[in-house]
């Protein structure tokens, strides 16, 4: 098998390795794969196709006639065009849960980060603010104690439990809303309609996927649902945000803080509303980015690629 590997430092960028993907054929690597021609004139003959963020678009599908087997290095396969895929009888296939702990636990990072600014704390300490200081303490921001307050969880999948399971074990009571419910949700946190979760939550966590349906789920209309100063956190996908919304609700007060991991228009836009907001912290979209994460991502691609080429594929998302 020829395998080629489009953008495969957004993977590792130098951490891991992707030998374990040479027992199956040649293999060519390449960091960054900019353009769609570029794509079509480095898949070539290639039957296997490892991708994260480089679009595969039908022109690519329709001038890659070897191609069989899309591995998407991620969850998300939102980028390939799998529609296309099928019509040629080509596999595509995700890595599902690998970052479940991970994002969890990054999401909570955020939480708290909301609640003490610790790394704000940091910097006045570095740059000689407590030697100065005539008080055995000082404070550059509210803190904020978790326990007793509610956390709305919108998307309760998997993710969306384990940062249940971490808001319950801080004190937290716990409102999910989800599209279907089970018995594990359940002894987490309580169903609830979307609007009643946004009136009573103090903290509303998004981790549902981008679809029609949730793009721009949190705008104007749900923010006026939501209480006084609540919080939001983001780590599923920036276009669940109206963000032009969000950062006025953050420049009026009506929230008090966001936190989000994921925008709109990736790598960030220098005019997206969020980056002059007030008490708005934003990071690189590395919630999944713990090496033991990804490994795992990479461990589950060798094991679709190995499913496909056994006869038994797993992961697949198109067929």
């Amino acid at each position: 098998m020829n395998i080629v590997i489009l953008d495969g430092r957004a993977l590792n960028p130098g951490d891991l390795s992707y030998d374990c993907i040479r027992q199956f054929g040649d293999v060519t690597l390449y960091e960054r794969t900019e353009t769609e021609a570029e794509a079509i004139a480095r898949i070539g003959g290639s039957e296997i196709v490892l991708v994260n963020k480089v679009p595969i678009t039908r022109r690519i599908v329709d001038a890659c006639p070897n191609l069989k087997l899309i591995c998407v290095q991620a969850t998300g396969y939102n980028l390939v065009d799998c529609g296309a895929c099928t019509r040629r009888g080509i596999l595509v296939t995700n890595v599902p849960t690998y970052g479940t702990a991970a994002v969890a636990q990054f999401t909570m990072a955020l939480l708290l980060e909301l609640c003490h600014r610790v790394g704000l704390h940091d910097a006045s300490v570095h740059q000689g603010d407590w030697v100065k200081s005539t008080n055995f303490c000082y404070w550059l921001s509210p803190q904020m104690e978790l326990a007793g307050k509610t956390m709305g969880i919108i998307g309760f999948g998997r993710i969306g439990r384990a940062v249940g399971r971490l808001a319950g074990a801080f004190g937290m009571d716990v409102l999910a809303y989800s599209r279907s419910e089970c018995a594990q949700g359940r002894e987490i946190g309580k169903y609830v309609e979307l609007d009643t979760l946004l009136a009573k939550s103090d903290i509303v966590s998004l981790h549902c996927p981008l679809s029609a349906e949730t793009e721009k789920l949190i705008g104007p209309e749900a923010i006026a649902k939501m209480k006084d100063g609540a919080m939001l956190l983001n780590t599923a996908r920036g276009g669940l945000l109206d963000e032009q919304a969000v950062a006025q609700a953050l420049n009026s007060g009506k929230l008090r803080g966001a936190a989000v991991d994921v925008v709109s228009q990736e790598p960030m836009c220098e005019t997206n509303p969020l980056l002059t907001a007030r008490n708005c912290i934003i990071t690189p979209h590395i919630a999944w980015a713990p090496v033991e994460s990804r490994q795992r991502l990479l461990d589950c691609v060798v094991e679709n690629i190995r499913g496909f080429l056994n006869g038994k594929p797993q992961n697949v998302v198109n067929m």
